[in-house]
């Protein structure tokens, strides 16, 4: 059985890390390293094999103030980077290429401009955009998860995979941060609906969680997101991902 590749998550608001909690970002965590570029760096010297960065600016206020922050952890470590959050238009998707990322997470721009997302798509390929699931109460949820479209994550998973996405990066939002457990069956639904990739994101508070995705979702989910149970310590040995699988992630 393959092992999941786990994704340390780097979230940044005003230009330093923060901790996420359904969603809000925290700032001034004491367990926190404040300085992206060395927490990236740690997580490489780690063996991290690829690096999730979240721009809670971009998200919110759909400001570039942290780019130049992506782009100095893009110079930083040698793996790949992937990066999302406030890119919706073609010059956005553009820029952030430009600073170096490995891969985009589109969301919102798949809901309310198809037709963009779908050139992009075409563009880059499927290997370099992804799509964002991002749910509260079995809504997808857009606009920096503030605004309820009122579909359900199985109809815009089928419909995005028609547009072309080969991977989709699935957060229940309300367990984001919580360290209660991972929705597992969000994560199967939509991989079952799409017949396509599945990266979880949300709900791992330790091994125990780690494992219970693995053993429960492997024929689904090859991945998974995490932001504060690695951040807090929350495993026994903070180098989980020298077990996970190895080779080019796609």
């Amino acid at each position: 059985m393959s092992s999941l590749l786990v994704i340390p998550s780097i979230d940044i608001r005003d230009g330093k890390t923060v901790r996420v909690v359904q969603g809000i970002p925290e700032l001034n965590c004491p367990e926190y390293c404040n300085d992206p570029v060395e927490m990236a760096m740690i997580w490489r010297a780690e063996n991290a094999k690829i690096i999730h960065v979240v721009d809670f600016n971009s998200a919110s206020e759909h400001s570039h103030v942290n780019f130049n922050i992506i782009r100095k952890i893009c110079e930083s470590v040698i793996i790949p980077v992937e990066f999302g959050a406030g890119l919706r238009t073609m010059e956005d998707v553009h820029e952030a290429f430009s600073l170096g990322v490995f891969r985009v997470v589109l969301g919102t721009m798949a809901y309310e401009n198809p037709k963009l997302f779908v050139k992009l798509l075409e563009e880059f390929s499927p290997n370099k955009i992804v799509a964002a699931i991002d749910v509260i109460d079995n809504q997808v949820v857009v606009y920096g998860r503030k605004y309820k479209t009122g579909l359900k994550p199985e109809e815009f998973a089928a419909k995005l995979k028609e547009y072309g996405v080969k991977r989709f990066i699935v957060t229940d939002v309300k367990t984001n941060g919580m360290l209660s457990g991972p929705n597992i069956e969000l994560s199967k639904r939509i991989a079952e609906v799409s017949e396509c990739k599945v990266t979880h994101s949300g709900g791992i508070g330790g091994y125990h969680d780690l494992i219970r995705l693995q053993n429960e979702a492997k024929d689904y989910v090859d991945s998974v997101i995490i932001g504060r149970a690695l951040y807090e310590n929350k495993f026994p040995c903070q180098k989980i991902w020298r077990v996970a699988e190895h080779g080019i992630f796609q």
